[in-house]
């Protein structure tokens, strides 16, 4: 435990000191902890802002990714003049200015099931700040392999989600989600949406259960899913106890490395995907070849493909017979997730001459420069 060094502390800290849950003695546990974030984007903005504030000693800022313009609408970290910069170091110097006395370690790399469990060994805390369930998996497995605290949180549209997984008895992630649903079903931000404060709501709770873990004080929310919807303002809580036959932490776990799944490989994908940089070529070469565009209408606002054929993914099952099984369809929707469901759908209703479009039609646009696609 570090204690605070002068008068300057003091101050800066003074309405902490004010609190008797949190006291000298409380804040001198904030300065000698080690939090990591894995992932400085909605969710990670206004977790690393407070921790940083509150006097963290050391925060670790995992995220391989850089500032688009599409991040400003939520990730309060950035600035316009940030766009193509790495986030982790950004946001790293974004913090050290906000308290420079405080250690922030900028870790520009993807969290991957090599260095996951490297990674979170360094921290005592770890708040998961991710936006996919593969991430969120990694992040899960290990803390609970490693015995660190899983702080988690997740935002779509209107409605957010924050737990605590991995603590001493309580549940893990995969005890709420034994497996992961099918990626059509769980659209990411970048496909569906959200509303940016609602990544501030969010991040802030988890931020304020990081602080309460490192404190030892309150209740923490160990085996208690809280369901916030913005929208009607409605917070409801959900019981989820530790399932014993979890792989991962139950009484016989079979799982010993992050992201494994304890039993038999998933099938292989049987539709083959077609790169964006194909996709031209693929269409002139093939008279029959069309693009098919999966997105809801609300989506295809944000940019169209001339001469593509329109069909929503929810709609597709009742709309089957305005296509040809002859022709050649290259299956797209915005980033590559519900269009890859339809595309085994297709599939598995006879079409033989599929593809699927990789990155979806952002990856498409980003080759041309005349065609705008958000």
């Amino acid at each position: 435990m570090r204690s605070l060094a002068g008068r300057g502390e003091l101050r800066r800290y003074s309405r902490h000191l004010l609190i008797p849950e949190v006291g000298l003695g409380g804040q001198e546990k904030l300065a000698g902890a080690r939090v990591l974030c894995v992932g400085a984007g909605g969710l990670g903005s206004p977790v690393l802002a407070y921790l940083a504030a509150a006097g963290v000693g050391r925060i670790g800022i995992v995220d391989d990714d850089t500032v688009d313009l599409t991040n400003l609408q939520r990730q309060i970290l950035y600035a316009t003049a940030d766009v193509g910069a790495s986030k982790a170091q950004t946001a790293a110097e974004r913090l050290r200015a906000l308290n420079p006395q405080i250690a922030v370690d900028p870790i520009p790399v993807r969290f991957t099931a090599v260095n996951a469990r490297e990674l979170v060994r360094l921290y005592d805390v770890v708040v998961d700040g991710t936006d996919t369930f593969g991430s969120r998996y990694l992040v899960n497995d290990a803390c609970v392999l490693e015995g660190k605290p899983d702080v988690y949180g997740s935002i779509f549209r209107f409605d957010g989600q924050v737990s605590i997984f991995g603590a001493p008895g309580g549940p893990c992630y995969r005890c709420l989600y034994p497996e992961a649903p099918p990626e059509h079903l769980v659209p990411s931000c970048a496909e569906g949406g959200v509303l940016g404060v609602l990544a501030g709501i969010i991040g802030t709770w988890q931020a304020s259960e990081t602080l309460k873990l490192i404190l030892g004080i309150g209740t923490p929310l160990a085996g208690r899913l809280l369901l916030i919807d913005a929208l009607d303002a409605r917070v409801r809580e959900v019981r989820v106890a530790r399932d014993p036959a979890c792989p991962l932490c139950g009484d016989h776990p079979t799982i010993a490395m992050p992201g494994e799944w304890g039993g038999p490989p998933a099938p292989a994908r049987r539709v083959a995907e077609l790169a964006a940089t194909e996709l031209d070529a693929l269409l002139a070469a093939d008279p029959l070849a069309r693009l098919l565009d999966v997105r809801d209408p609300h989506e295809r606002i944000l940019g169209s493909v001339p001469g593509a054929v329109e069909i929503p993914a929810g709609e597709l099952e009742a709309r089957l017979h305005e296509l040809d099984t002859a022709r050649t369809y290259v299956v797209a929707c915005r980033v590559g997730m519900k269009s890859r469901w339809a595309a085994e759908r297709l599939r598995d209703a006879g079409f033989a001459k599929l593809y699927h479009l990789t990155g979806g039609l952002l990856a498409y646009a980003a080759l041309d420069p005349d065609f705008e696609m958000f």
